[in-house]
């Protein structure tokens, strides 16, 4: 008797403990530390989630735990071109795609643009087009690849394949259209929206969009409000909430953050995986690959002499021999194929190498700035009206990019915020930005370095750091069709400049020598390749660890 009640005593204290454990997860009281007010008053005052716990991992990624790594060291640089200077960098926590974005999800994508947007009509042809991958990358004047040019992107032996002939600039848009259709079926599924809304109310003139449900709730799905707020869930929470919380907010915690490519040191952060060879705030050794050792051949017993990725492995040999040392691919191959790294991230060598987001140097500027380094920004706010409402782009105001090889491409579709760069209003007597533009900062500008004579333009008064070619393309209004001109002077020096954007990673198409996730390489952004595809990131928001830290050692 006495000892079951102890052993009850015990569960009621253990119960208890939890319970004040569970609440305080959530960072909030039942009431204000600065008014004593109560939150969430059925009499009203202030509303607040108390019930959230942390962002959920979107579909298809994995966590990434954010630390300091030495970025840009590399083990062998035979090339010595002064384009791996290693600075010591400090990466955020974040989310990664285990894999590389497929045929099958890139078809989705392609899908759903036809779907709502039919390439039929002529005001939506380019909309379609602009997102084609460009499947003639395949083609090799002294080479016979035309059943990769017309079965790669579409054909279901190709389906977990990883995407390729998309430009960096496609790749951004894939990741917009990603990050629209997750936050639209989290309403739908949590009973804020119609049940099926995204397949029953999705039209041109009626789509979703994360940022205009945001700001202009109201005009989501084209103004259908019973689309918009027509589910179980939006009475009961609009009757909850401060008058007006007729729709979800931000501060309800519910939206993922956007699906977007990943920077450069979040990408080789990633790919290192230092966390298996780290022995408390120390590496223990170098790491060469994404995997443990020095080698492409796996070591373990049972699969010794395997490659541990997809890459090429000399002069005419894609896949080595036939049988037991074969890669298994002699293009790309499967997703999945080899071994994850210890973030459990696939194919961060070999297979497709992959676009990130930063704009191309030589050098990583880590005097300016060691923490979350990317160079890329361009600041931008949401267009106005002249009522003080925000400009949602209509159908008849899509906004193009005529690229410089000529092809169009749509980056604001209908539904969406047009945006503008940012002005006096945001960087008067700021200290950390003072314009819109920051591509090229300390690197080329006025504020930074002198003017490189050498490089000025004929005619022109703009001078560039970058002596990169210029390609024309201009509409003809006569007859409705684009003239190109290429640039066909033979003064230019380089490929760089504020369009040209890095990728990581070897390819099925390179020596093992780019298997080093610290090397880089460059291409203009408005080009495609058969061996470059991508994968998506999200930002972590909160704790940057998911779970709380615990002594190595205890007594």
């Amino acid at each position: 008797m006495k000892n079951t009640f102890i052993f009850r005593s015990l569960l009621v204290i253990v119960i208890s403990t939890v319970l004040v454990s569970c609440n305080n997860s959530r960072n909030y009281s039942e009431s204000s530390r600065a008014t004593g007010w109560k939150f969430n008053a059925k009499e009203g005052g202030f509303q607040v989630n108390t019930n959230y716990r942390e962002q959920e991992t979107g579909p298809g990624l994995v966590f990434i735990e954010g630390g300091t790594f030495t970025m840009g060291r590399v083990q062998d640089d035979v090339m010595h071109d002064w384009n791996n200077t290693p600075t010591q960098q400090h990466v955020q926590s974040f989310y990664m795609d285990e894999t590389e974005v497929t045929n099958l999800m890139y078809l989705e994508y392609l899908d759903w643009i036809k779907q709502v947007f039919p390439p039929a009509e002529q005001q939506y042809r380019n909309i379609y087009k602009g997102a084609l991958p460009d499947t003639l990358v395949w083609r090799n004047r002294l080479g016979y690849d035309e059943v990769m040019v017309n079965n790669y992107l579409r054909h279901p032996s190709y389906a977990n394949y990883p995407v390729v002939g998309v430009n960096w600039i496609q790749a951004v848009e894939f990741s917009n259209w990603r990050t629209n259709r997750v936050n639209e079926l989290i309403l739908e599924e949590e009973g804020f929206t119609k049940k099926n809304v995204q397949y029953e109310d999705v039209s041109a003139e009626s789509t979703f969009d994360t940022e205009t449900y945001i700001n202009a709730p109201s005009q989501v799905y084209g103004g259908n409000d019973e689309a918009t707020r027509g589910g179980r869930t939006s009475e009961r929470y609009s009757k909850n909430n401060d008058s007006t919380g007729l729709y979800v907010q931000r501060k309800d915690g519910l939206f993922l953050p956007a699906y977007r490519l990943p920077t450069e040191a979040e990408w080789e952060y990633a790919a290192l995986g230092l966390v298996e060879i780290r022995s408390y705030n120390i590496y223990r050794g170098r790491k060469k690959y994404p995997w443990n050792g020095q080698y492409t051949r796996d070591g373990n017993r049972r699969k010794r002499g395997d490659q541990l990725a997809n890459f090429k492995q000399g002069d005419g040999d894609y896949g080595g021999i036939s049988g037991w040392s074969d890669d298994g691919a002699d293009i790309t191959a499967e997703v999945k194929s080899y071994a994850p790294n210890s973030f459990g991230l696939y194919d961060m060598a070999g297979n497709v190498a992959e676009w990130v987001a930063d704009v191309y140097r030589p050098i990583v500027d880590d005097e300016f700035n060691d923490f979350n380094y990317y160079r890329g920004n361009v600041y931008t706010k949401n267009a106005i009206n002249s009522d003080g409402t925000v400009k949602i782009v209509t159908t008849d105001s899509v906004v193009y990019d005529t690229l410089s090889n000529g092809r169009i491409v749509a980056r604001v579709l209908p539904g969406g915020i047009a945006q503008v760069p940012v002005d006096e209003n945001e960087t008067y007597l700021r200290t950390n930005f003072d314009q819109s533009e920051n591509r090229n900062y300390r690197d080329g500008d006025k504020s930074s370095t002198r003017y490189y004579e050498g490089f000025q333009e004929a005619g022109s008064d703009s001078k560039r750091m970058y002596n990169s070619p210029v390609h024309e393309v201009t509409p003809n209004k006569e007859n409705g069709t684009l003239d190109k001109k290429y640039d066909e002077s033979d003064k230019r020096t380089t490929l760089v400049d504020d369009a040209v954007r890095v990728y990581k990673g070897g390819s099925w198409k390179d020596r093992a020598y780019w298997l080093d996730p610290a090397q880089r390489r460059y291409l203009p952004q408005d080009m495609a390749t058969d061996y470059i595809g991508f994968r998506n990131a999200m930002s972590r928001v909160g704790a940057k660890s998911k779970n709380k830290k615990t002594p190595k050692h205890r007594n």
